[in-house]
């Protein structure tokens, strides 16, 4: 999206990531667009219409809602990598840019001496055993912080809901332990050295993106021991 900036650029995505796109002219949630409804009710075709060009990926799979707007300078890409290209530069070539770059969140890093470890991600499949990142939690020689989102079952996690300050507070810790998930993308981007695990998915294709990221895979991801681990680490 950065790539495609032009003199005006509005973004518009689904309404928890809001906060990360710091360089777009206005934000908005898809919701209150009423995009999301696109198919159902009429779409904001007067909103839309006022656009020189609109780059989606959002709406692909859905003939309905193409349908629903044709006309409009909709230009639609497919949201999820094919092949084993790194989903970063399939999306980069979507829309002719040079593959290679990494994600990045400008953010002043300022550690404050605690590791940060979130055991979530969007699938069970893709989670390392919460007693494993425990065991590994005990072996550091730092305090460790867990943190969860709002609908993930966990004791004394910290809890932040908006992604960007959530972002900074990640920026703080000495290094980041996670799943092969959405958080640890977001550790890598504000420059935490991050330490993935995992299992079903390809690293090749998901893994967060940074000189200062290590990955530790094996499928099933059960396989991959607390050692294993622990032995990146140092």
């Amino acid at each position: 999206m950065e790539h495609l900036r032009t003199d005006y650029t509005e973004v518009w995505v689904a309404s928890q990531n809001v906060p990360l796109v710091r360089f777009a002219d206005k934000v908005r949630g898809i919701v209150s667009t009423g995009l999301d409804l696109v198919g159902i009710t009429e779409p904001p075709m007067a909103e839309l219409s006022t656009f020189d060009s609109i780059v989606s990926w959002y709406g692909t799979a859905r003939p309905e809602f193409r349908d629903a707007v044709a006309g409009l300078p909709f230009e639609f890409h497919d949201a999820l990598p094919k092949g084993d290209i790194h989903a970063v530069d399939y999306y980069l070539q979507q829309v002719g840019a040079k593959p290679g770059a990494v994600p990045r969140i400008r953010r002043r890093r300022k550690t404050a001496g605690f590791a940060a470890i979130h055991p979530f991600s969007g699938s069970p499949r893709k989670n390392w055993p919460l007693e494993r990142f425990r065991a590994v939690c005990r072996s550091l020689p730092v305090p460790v912080q867990f943190c969860a989102g709002p609908e993930e079952p966990l004791e004394n996690a910290v809890r932040i809901s908006n992604l960007y300050d959530l972002g900074c507070w990640l920026s703080e810790a000495e290094f980041y332990i996670g799943n092969d998930s959405g958080i640890s993308h977001l550790a890598a981007a504000v420059g935490t050295p991050v330490y993935a695990v995992f299992g079903p998915t390809d690293p090749a294709v998901w893994a967060p993106r940074g000189r200062k990221v290590r990955v530790i895979h094996r499928n099933p991801i059960t396989d991959v021991s607390v050692e294993e681990v622990l032995e990146e680490l140092c």
